[in-house]
């Protein structure tokens, strides 16, 4: 079974915030973040594709031997309140710059 997950980050030293999935890579969340770390990166929120609400960014397909930048901005994370059916959720908004798939 395929472990889906969904790390939004911050990387500090370009000052750029991004959204990153793993589909396959990793079997456990916490490897996942501990990659992302290692990196240099902050980890600002983490799920798995059963909590994470999917508005305008569709999974990616399965990889075992990549993770998939989703989108990326230049700039710290803008926290931002989003209401769907109702309900207001906290989010972090990243204005999506590009998309990469295989």
């Amino acid at each position: 079974m395929t472990k889906y997950f969904r790390i939004t980050g911050y990387y500090p030293k370009e000052d750029i915030c991004f959204i990153m999935d793993s589909n396959g890579m990793f079997d456990k969340l916490w490897q996942f973040s501990a990659f992302v770390i290692s990196k240099g990166c902050k980890v600002l929120e983490v799920s798995t594709d059963e909590k994470f609400i999917d508005i305008n960014i569709e999974k990616a397909e399965e990889d075992n031997e990549h993770v998939i930048l989703r989108a990326c901005s230049k700039g710290g994370p803008k926290y931002v309140d989003k209401t769907i059916a109702g309900v207001i959720f906290k989010a972090i908004e990243i204005e999506r710059k590009q998309y990469i798939s295989n």
